[in-house]
């Protein structure tokens, strides 16, 4: 879930919208405008609008307070936190790396829906101070907007505890089981399934309000369930990559006959006589015997190929200081989750200075493909 729209950076972390929150933010609005016209027919529409707006930017921030709460316990752990994105759905840290033990999984999990309960549970306490009381209604617009915070972050609270993949809940009983028997892996299978069955739930019952009368409500719980089902479908997935990996480096996969170019190489000629002719689609570039660079279709695509007959491969190609760059004794799986993270197909391979290879994803599915089709 990467950010469309980036809004800046919290301690280091990056913060950002997904296109698709620019739909809920709509609906959002819509839906508070309505909520506070019928409850509170006495206010103009200038109020209602602004108090709309603003609650929903107050649910918004505290879905960040909620999202960077997760950060702050996975960097406590030494685990790095790449961005915070919100999306159609609410949130997701971008933790880099999986819990090293059952306890630091347990953490992480649980520390959202209690910073979300403690925000809602706040707001309720502000309200109170104000003179709102559960009997009676809130009687100025800033009671209301709190009122409307309090409850809608305990009710998030309670929904991230559904025990099961990707929710938070479903990370609390990951660390539950993994703590219990000891096994990670299996740990990840239970809290997955527990996921697709809570999700299939969803799907059901939106679909079932949904011919009952209850319009878009219903939709939005079955669009909520379909999102749960391919989420939790996706972690399983990961699981049985991890452990096909396992024990797999990425010198045990890397290709050694990559093809190497010259920096000096005309750009045109490396295009008729190496890319067209050959089907290769990934040259490490060298120069003086050191790796330099990396050149695919896509490099060559931002020269305007007019210019192909006056440009070399070093005018094209990606400096090497800008690659991630993995060693022959990384695990692959870590390799794999550099690729899936960084957007690219290969990654060069160098030890002490040289290029010994490549590592590319189609190498890693490969053989994880022929270790399915062998049983193993």
């Amino acid at each position: 879930m990467k950010a469309s729209i980036r809004l800046g950076r919290i301690y280091g972390i990056e913060i950002g919208l997904h296109y698709s929150w620019l739909i809920i933010a709509v609906l959002i609005v819509l839906s508070l405008s309505s909520y506070f016209s019928q409850s509170h027919p006495d206010w103009g529409s200038g109020t209602i609008w602004i108090m709309a707006v603003f609650s929903a930017l107050f649910f918004f921030a505290a879905i960040v307070v909620h999202e960077l709460s997760h950060a702050a316990v996975a960097r406590l752990n030494d685990l790095p936190v790449r961005s915070i994105t919100l999306f159609a759905l609410g949130g997701v840290a971008q933790i880099e790396k999986e819990s090293p033990d059952a306890k630091t999984e347990f953490w992480i999990g649980i520390v959202g829906p209690i910073t979300s309960a403690v925000i809602g549970f706040l707001c309720l306490g502000i309200s109170y101070a104000l003179g709102w009381t559960p009997m009676s209604d809130a009687e100025t617009p800033l009671m209301a907007m709190l009122v409307w915070l309090g409850y809608i972050n305990i009710a998030l609270a309670v929904f991230n505890m559904i025990p099961g993949f990707p929710m938070d809940g479903g990370r609390v009983l990951r660390g539950i089981i993994w703590a219990v028997t000891g096994d990670g892996p299996k740990s990840t299978r239970i809290a997955s399934v527990s996921g697709q069955v809570m999700a299939f739930g969803f799907i059901i019952l939106g679909l079932f309000m949904f011919f009952s009368g209850a319009g878009f409500g219903g939709l939005w719980i079955a669009f909520i369930g379909w999102f749960l089902l391919n989420a939790a479908k996706a972690t399983y997935a990961q699981v049985e990559v991890t452990e096909g990996l396992k024990g797999v480096s990425v010198g045990d996969l890397m290709s050694r006959d990559c093809p190497v170019l010259d920096g000096y190489d005309n750009l045109q000629t490396v295009v008729d006589e190496h890319l067209l002719k050959t089907g290769q689609r990934c040259f490490m570039v060298e120069q003086n015997g050191d790796p330099i660079g990396m050149i695919t279709p896509h490099e060559i695509k931002t020269i305007e190929r007019k210019l192909w007959p006056f440009k070399t491969v070093s005018d094209a190609m990606r400096p090497i200081d800008s690659l991630h760059i993995v060693a022959p004794e990384v695990p692959a799986a870590e390799a794999l989750e550099i690729i899936g993270r960084e957007g690219v197909n290969q990654l060069p391979v160098v030890s002490n200075g040289k290029l010994e290879g490549t590592i590319s994803r189609e190498r890693i599915i490969n053989y994880l493909f022929t270790r399915r089709e062998l049983d193993l």
